[in-house]
C-alpha cells in the first residue's frame, strides 16, 4: 500500500505534466489553468467568465488533446433547442422494411463538453443541461440514456454583453464546481500569444495523460483525510455567508440575499484536498481552504441592489467572511 506521501508526489507529477503540457499552447493565464485543473482533478464542472477572445475555448480544446479525451462543443445561441442537445429520436427503417424510433446520442455524450457563451441560450436549453450535470444521465421521451464517466462541462459565458442573454438560474450555477474569472493578458503575455499564433506553425498539445489516470486522481483526491479542526473552519466560513446566521459578518446581513448551498461546502473541501496534494501533502490546511474559498463560492452568493449599488462584488464579501471568521468573532460549530 503507497503511503501518503507517495500518492501526494504521484498526484503531483501528473497534475503538473497537464500544466506543462496545457502552457505549450496556452500563454500566462497561470491561475486559470490551474483553477480548472482543480476542478477537473476534483471531477467538477467549471464556469469560465471573460470577455471574448481571451483564449477559453482554445483552454478547454487543449485540456482534452492533453487528457486525450473525447472533446464537443456546443455554441449556445438563443434559437438551440434542447434536443440539440441531448440527442432525440429518430425513425429508422430496418433492412426488413420495418420502421422504428432510434436514439440519436447528442454531443452532450462525450468526456469534456464545451458549452460555449452558455447564458445566450434560452432556460429551456439551458435546462437540458442540468440533469446530464449532475447526474450524468439524460432523459429522452421517458428513457433514461447515461454518460460514460469521464464527463465535465466547461462552460463560457461574457460578462459585459447582456443584450439578449439569459442569466443562469441559481439551481444551474450551483451545479458549477468553479466559477473561474478570465482576464486579461500583460503585455509580454500578449507578445508571446502573437508570436505564437501568427507564424507559420501552430502550438499543439500531446496526450500526457488518459482516462484512467484521470479517474485514479479523482479516486486519490476523494482518499486525502481532512482534520475536523480544518474542516470545521471550512463549514464556519459557508455557514457566514448565510444573511441573519449568528455566523455572518455585518457585510453579509447588509449585502447578501442568499448564501452558499452545501455544495459550496462540498466544493471548498474537495478542492483544498488537491491543493494540499499539489503542496505535496496528504492533508488538508487552513491556507488550503482560503485558496478555495472564491472560486468555490463566489457563484453561490446572490447579491442584493444594494451591493449592486455599491458596487460590491461576491469576492469582497467573501473577504469580509474569511477575515471575519479568521478573527474568532464566529462561534465555533456545535457537532
Amino acid at each position: 500500500m503507497e503511503n501518503g506521501k507517495q500518492v501526494a508526489e504521484w498526484f503531483r507529477t501528473q497534475f503538473e505534466a497537464l500544466r506543462a503540457e496545457i502552457a505549450k499552447v496556452i500563454v500566462g493565464q497561470e491561475e486559470v489553468v490551474e483553477n480548472v485543473l482543480v476542478a477537473v482533478a476534483a471531477g467538477g464542472h467549471a464556469l469560465l467568465e471573460g470577455v471574448p477572445g481571451l483564449g477559453k475555448t482554445l483552454l478547454v480544446r487543449t485540456l482534452a488533446q492533453s487528457l486525450n479525451l473525447q472533446f464537443a462543443r456546443i455554441q449556445f445561441t438563443p434559437d438551440l433547442m434542447p434536443a440539440d442537445v441531448t440527442g432525440t429520436n429518430i425513425l429508422a427503417e430496418s433492412e426488413t422494411g420495418s420502421r422504428t424510433f432510434v436514439f440519436r446520442p447528442g454531443p452532450v455524450f462525450t468526456n469534456i463538453l464545451l458549452a460555449d457563451e452558455i447564458n445566450r441560450a434560452t432556460p429551456k436549453t439551458q435546462s437540458a443541461l442540468l440533469e446530464a450535470m449532475q447526474e450524468q444521465a439524460v432523459t429522452v421521451a421517458g428513457r433514461r440514456y447515461p454518460i460514460e464517466p469521464p464527463f465535465w462541462v466547461l462552460a463560457t459565458q461574457n460578462p459585459i454583453e447582456q443584450e439578449g442573454t439569459y442569466p443562469l438560474p441559481e439551481a444551474q450555477l450551483d451545479r458549477f464546481f468553479f466559477k473561474i474569472l478570465v482576464g486579461y493578458p500583460t503585455l509580454e503575455e500578449l507578445r508571446e500569444i502573437v508570436n505564437r499564433t501568427t507564424g507559420a506553425e501552430m502550438p499543439h498539445a500531446s496526450a500526457v495523460a488518459d482516462k484512467e489516470t484521470l479517474l485514479r486522481m479523482q479516486q486519490v483526491v476523494r482518499e486525502v483525510p481532512i482534520a475536523q479542526p480544518v474542516q470545521d473552519f471550512a463549514l464556519r466560513i459557508v455557514v457566514a455567508t448565510h444573511p441573519g446566521s449568528p455566523y455572518a459578518p455585518p457585510e453579509v446581513n447588509r449585502y447578501v440575499r442568499y448564501g452558499s448551498s452545501p455544495r459550496g461546502a462540498q466544493a471548498v473541501i474537495l478542492a483544498s484536498k488537491v491543493y494540499g496534494l499539489l503542496d505535496g501533502r496528504y492533508n488538508v490546511s487552513r491556507e488550503d481552504i482560503q485558496r478555495a474559498l472564491k472560486p468555490a463560492l463566489r457563484h453561490r452568493i446572490l447579491l442584493n441592489f444594494e451591493a449592486e449599488a455599491d458596487g460590491i462584488t461576491p469576492d469582497q464579501v467573501l473577504e469580509s467572511v474569511l477575515e471575519h471568521v479568521k478573527r474568532g468573532e464566529a462561534e465555533p460549530i456545535k457537532v
